[in-house]
């Protein structure tokens, strides 16, 4: 049997090595050629190399994907996300069905759970109130969803108390549609000037994707600012003096 390396033919010699160029780093690497009795280890090296070559492609496509995922759902600079200021004993929301309320959606680590979610109960619309511990200024919102339950008309009214679905026709602060890239995490940009000074944030899901009767939220995340220091707890104590 003939060897050619690197325009060297070595002859069958039994245990004599040869220098060839390595697929993987271009640089002479060692073998055997084959005698009787003997495997050749180049076989094995190029095994692993087609291994660890198949492995190397497959981090590159799945840091590719988690790349892609975070920068959909990424707080926007200079913004926070607001759920540490929510007045959680205030949150309200109608007509959700009892085994998966608006907690599963809204509260941290609840609505990162992909088997809990928001879900409507007598037809697909929600109402949902949200009151902040803090003034805060309201920058963009995620709001994720099922492919075909996932929420689509969406109406945002600012400062708005004790709203119930026969003043989801009064003028919103905001509205606009859930696209498919919002139901997997980008945020949607609000009309920042009608967000200036936010007590609480009532949220109108009018319909879903699909047009069924059950509506489902993942998650509601509210990115913005803090506008001073000033406890609302603390301000309606006052008040009540």
């Amino acid at each position: 049997m003939l060897l050619i390396s690197n325009g060297d033919v070595a002859a069958n010699s039994p245990g004599r090595q040869v220098d060839v160029l390595s697929l993987h780093t271009y640089r002479p690497i060692e073998i055997w050629v084959i005698s009787e009795g003997q495997i050749c280890p180049i076989f094995f090296r190029l095994l692993l190399l087609f291994f660890y070559s198949v492995r190397y492609l497959s981090s590159c496509f799945f840091l590719l994907s988690s790349f892609s995922a975070m920068s959909s759902s990424v707080i926007p600079r200079g913004q926070v996300d607001l759920v540490d200021f929510v007045d959680w004993s205030g949150v309200e929301c109608l007509n959700q069905i009892g085994k998966n309320p608006i907690a599963n959606a809204l509260k941290q680590g609840y609505r990162d759970d992909d088997g809990l979610h928001l879900e409507s109960d007598a037809d697909e619309q929600l109402l949902i109130y949200i009151p902040f511990t803090q003034v805060v200024k309201l920058h963009s919102a995620v709001i994720t969803g099922p492919e075909e339950e996932g929420p689509r008309t969406v109406k945002l009214f600012a400062n708005k108390e004790h709203m119930g679905f026969s003043n989801v026709n009064d003028p919103p602060s905001d509205s606009f549609n859930i696209s498919a890239d919002n139901l997997k995490g980008k945020p949607v940009t609000l009309k920042y000037v009608k967000f200036q000074n936010v007590r609480s944030l009532t949220i109108f899901i009018e319909d879903n994707q699909g047009g069924g009767d059950v509506t489902k939220l993942q998650k509601i995340s509210l990115y913005g600012t803090t506008v001073d220091t000033t406890n609302m707890k603390d301000l309606k104590k006052i008040e009540d003096h």
